[in-house]
């Protein structure tokens, strides 16, 4: 076991490469150190030597993958790319462009978006599998029939959509819980009561039809009919049998949101206003400091590869045929 995992973590580092070096090339197709020093000193007339001034500060005044002038291995080290990338192996994050310490950001911002994304991964687990389960054990009713209905309806409908209704009615209207905002403590909690069930329904379609034909699938197999043969009720097959075995598939489709409960969702906090990942993300992008969105962007690669080795590991533990060799 302490084997395979060294082994997953040594294949991560090509792969953080991979995806540091894609981001970075997209990044700089479309902009230039020039662009970005123009954009962050917010000046019409800028002179040469104040964009000049501004690449020295930030290391933006090297060639960006290759430098020519230099010699040896200082052909690829000597650059933008291996600077700023190398340090982030070490979760040195460094500054953003316009001075802030990107690290101390990223800790400040995690707990809010913490905040949002584990209520709304925990509860969604439970309401999403329980409806699942009800479903699958009324199936060919007209219970199952209209749940697959305002499933389909559910997945129709853009989470923008949710946002705006919700704030509209739950906030405007109705006056339960504030628009927008961020509070210390549990001040917290009056704001984040809507956006979490917002986060909740808004995946209730995609997540309660895919868990419902997991276990629709498992009901056909041939454990299920000797369970049946030797006299247990439905209830127990469904909820003892069925469950235990569906949990691998479980187990893969929830590994798809760890990133998202450290970076946050983007949509979510932008629109109410929450001081987390996401919405420090969506203003990197606007603002294009690509200090900001490369740190995230490796932090959210890491985050999935973390998510898959502890996957695998889980493997493990609901099936014990299964060994990591």
């Amino acid at each position: 076991m302490l084997g395979y995992i060294v082994r997953r973590l040594f294949y991560a580092i090509p792969i953080l490469i991979g995806v540091n070096l894609l981001t970075f090339t997209l990044f700089f197709v479309v902009n230039t150190p020039d662009d970005m020093a123009r954009m962050q000193l917010g000046i019409k007339y800028v002179t040469p030597e104040a964009i000049e001034k501004w690449k020295v500060e930030r290391g933006y005044d090297k060639p960006l993958l290759f430098n020519s002038e230099s010699e040896r291995l200082e052909k690829l080290t000597n650059t933008i790319f291996y600077e700023k990338s190398i340090s982030m192996f070490v979760f040195e994050f460094g500054r953003s462009d316009d001075g802030r310490d990107i690290g101390r950001e990223i800790q400040s911002r995690m707990m809010p978006s913490l905040a949002i994304a584990l209520p709304v991964f925990v509860l969604g687990l439970i309401v999403y599998i329980t409806c699942a389960l009800l479903m699958v054990f009324f199936r060919d009713t007209y219970l199952d029939f209209w749940g697959v209905v305002l499933c389909v309806a559910l997945m129709s409908i853009s989470s923008l959509f949710y946002i705006i209704v919700g704030q509209f009615l739950v906030s405007k209207l109705w006056h339960w819980v504030p628009i927008s905002g961020y509070g210390a403590g549990l001040d917290a909690t009056k704001f984040l009561l809507l956006p979490i069930l917002i986060g909740v329904i808004s995946s209730a379609g995609s997540h309660i039809r895919w868990y419902r034909t997991i276990f629709l699938e498992e009901m056909n197999k041939e454990y299920v009919r000797t369970a049946r043969a030797k006299g247990l009720s439905e209830r127990i097959v469904l909820f003892r049998h069925v469950l235990k075995n569906a949990l691998i598939p479980i187990l893969t489709g929830a590994v798809v949101v760890v990133p998202l409960l450290f970076l946050g969702s983007l949509l979510v906090e932008s629109f109410f206003g929450i001081p987390g990942l996401g919405s420090y993300t969506i203003d990197a992008i606007h603002s294009q400091d690509f200090a900001i969105v490369r740190a995230m962007v490796f932090l959210g690669s890491m985050l999935y590869i973390v998510g898959l080795i502890l996957t695998d590991i889980s493997y493990t533990l609901v099936d014990p045929r299964i060994r990591l060799t």
